[in-house]
């Protein structure tokens, strides 16, 4: 009902993130007419009125210069997934600060159940808590967190607090990764690595980003500084083109020519091909018959003498 008068006056009853379900409608249970509808003007909260239904409500809001300048406000964008979260993290060279002792696993996320985006990203700036927002996934709520100053002082303090990678660890973590560590032809010998010397972390890794140099942090190896790299969408796509391509000719499966001089090892040969000693006639199946045929042998040629014929049943 209330939907159908919306609509006749070309309104829009604004969906929000709240107990009742619509931008500027609060639940309050035990009353006959349990939603208020209320709108902030001149920075004070004001009362519209109380009503049976969370649609009514939001019709009365609707009405309102407030109502209808919150629907002309573009749609908040649909929620990142947790693996969509990470992937963005990394696109914008964040680190989601992890915390094992909450329940969210992340610096300043909280975990709020039963509600439709149960974590919140909240901060303490200037001494008091600041709210960030509510996400769907705590991923998206430690993205929103690593992108304010205090989430990246966070990062850079975790950083600074973890040991840094030996050569070779650096090395097995980029192969659990699926990850590429690329050469390259300066004098680190890594793309994206640069030198130094005289600091306690003298390899930097960095990369161009929007046309400008992004630096991502320094280390104490240039594989620790590689698989930075590596971890970013220039690093792999950098990868992806260095990467030996198939020709056109030769299709998946094609088995390329041998190379004069080549031979196949005697281990290569499957056992039922095998034959034990040169110029023995491997047994036939019972079923096959006897063909007649004429091979030509060729000596040595030291002997000098003309090819022989020999005949074969």
């Amino acid at each position: 009902m209330w939907r159908s008068q919306a609509d006749a006056e070309g309104l829009t009853l604004l969906e929000a993130d709240n107990k009742a379900g619509y931008f500027g409608v609060c639940h309050l249970p035990g009353r006959p007419k349990p939603y208020q509808a209320r709108v902030r003007r001149g920075g004070t909260p004001v009362s519209l009125g109380y009503f049976a239904t969370a649609e009514e409500a939001a019709l009365c809001v609707a009405r309102t210069p407030e109502g209808q300048e919150a629907a002309k406000r573009p749609a908040a964008a649909p929620p990142l997934l947790s693996e969509e979260a990470r992937q963005q993290a990394q696109a914008e060279g964040l680190t989601l600060v992890l915390k094992a002792d909450n329940k969210a696993g992340y610096f300043a996320v909280h975990h709020k159940p039963g509600k439709s985006k149960p974590y919140e990203a909240r901060v303490w700036r200037g001494g008091k808590e600041v709210h960030l927002g509510s996400f769907a996934t705590a991923e998206e709520a430690a993205l929103c967190i690593a992108r304010s100053p205090e989430g990246r002082a966070a990062a850079a303090k975790q950083a600074a607090a973890a040991p840094p990678l030996t050569s070779e660890e650096a090395r097995q973590q980029a192969q659990a990764e699926g990850l590429t560590l690329l050469k390259a032809d300066n004098k680190v010998g890594y793309f994206g690595v640069n030198h130094h010397p005289g600091r306690p972390k003298p390899y930097k890794a960095e990369v161009r980003r929007g046309g400008k140099n992004v630096c991502l942090g320094m280390f104490a190896t240039a594989e620790e500084a590689a698989l930075c790299v590596a971890r970013t969408p220039e690093g792999q796509a950098a990868a992806e083109r260095a990467a030996p391509h198939l020709s056109e000719k030769e299709g998946k499966g094609t088995v390329p020519p041998m190379p004069p001089g080549a031979f196949v090892k005697e281990e290569d040969v499957p056992a039922a091909a095998a034959v034990k000693e040169e110029g023995a006639v491997p047994p036939m199946p019972p079923d096959a018959f006897v063909v007649k045929t004429e091979v030509v042998v060729k000596e040595e040629a030291s002997s000098g003498s003309r090819p022989k014929r020999q005949r074969r049943k």
